[in-house]
């Protein structure tokens, strides 16, 4: 009875490591979710496509997983002994089987791509797709994106921007909760930036009057005129001198694009101290040859 038992305990514990033995056979330790992957499709069903990545066993790639567009023929996307990079999106499974995705590897990439693109400050075209009282959602290669309203140029029809493309810059990108904010007045300013330089006369419009100075907007750009750039004269209160909406030329005398500032001074076209609070008039009337006058004057 003991050796019985003995040999039934030894045949019981062979049988245990033989089927570890083929456990660890069929699982490929080499293969692992979250991982890029190099195959090639040899075999389409209506369901999805087997793909050889170099294992013990096939993997598998579903059908909806096969592209971020709508897909109408899978070997189109899918073409049979094509080298095409996958993620695996699901671990082995009791055959050995990895699950993959070209899907979520695209939408990686795009991630990937516009994280880039905000660190580098570019503008992305986007075409609007639906809007809200907050905004307007956006297609942003394939992603879905959001406008808030405070960041479009035309803020008052949003019905009239459906399907419109639209030049935006970045305001957040962050795949980890889904997040993809953009703003059309970023990339507006900076194609507005491109234009300017220091030395150079503009016109804008007083758009607020603050006690330390004056904002300007430039063609959808935001500039400062600071109170001691009004004139070579003290001046106690701006509200005294300008006026909301007022035309205004000034000289930019500062420009920073990475902050999105843009300084302004009048002071450099008096010809004497305070002629910008006695005849403000002539001085803009004459404001060009003024401002060559004093750009000539720096450069001597």
């Amino acid at each position: 009875m003991d050796s019985e038992a003995k040999f039934s305990q030894k045949a019981d514990s062979s049988f245990t490591m033989d089927d570890f033995a083929k456990a660890l056979e069929t699982h490929d330790y080499q293969f692992q979710k979250g991982q890029v992957v190099h195959g090639r499709v040899f075999q389409l069903d209506s369901d999805g496509a087997y793909v050889d990545i170099g294992g013990k066993s096939s993997a598998f790639i579903p059908r909806d997983e096969a592209s971020l567009r709508a897909v109408t023929n899978l070997s189109e996307v899918l073409p049979l002994n094509e080298s095409l990079e996958f993620l695996i999106i699901r671990d082995q499974d009791a055959e050995g089987q990895v699950t993959l995705s070209r899907r979520q590897l695209e939408i990686k990439q795009i991630w990937e791509r516009l994280a880039q693109m905000q660190e580098n400050s570019q503008t992305i075209q986007v075409r609007v797709i639906n809007l809200n009282k907050g905004g307007v959602t956006v297609d942003v290669q394939g992603l879905r994106g959001f406008i808030p309203r405070s960041h479009l140029v035309e803020r008052d029809n949003l019905e009239a921007l459906k399907g419109q493309s639209l030049t935006t810059g970045f305001l957040e990108v962050n795949r980890t909760n889904n997040k993809l904010i953009l703003s059309q007045r970023i990339a507006t300013q900076s194609a507005s930036f491109s234009m300017l330089e220091i030395g150079q006369l503009v016109s804008g419009k007083v758009t607020g009057i603050k006690p330390f100075g004056v904002f300007v907007d430039l063609d959808g750009t935001s500039a400062l005129l600071h109170i001691k750039q009004v004139s070579q004269k003290f001046i106690d209160n701006l509200e005294k001198v300008f006026q909301l909406s007022q035309p205004i030329k000034a000289v930019i005398i500062d420009l920073d694009q990475g902050k999105g500032r843009v300084a302004l001074s009048t002071r450099v076209l008096e010809n004497f101290p305070g002629e910008m609070l006695e005849n403000m008039d002539e001085v803009m009337a004459s404001a060009q040859a003024r401002a060559e006058r004093a750009r000539n004057k720096v450069s001597e």
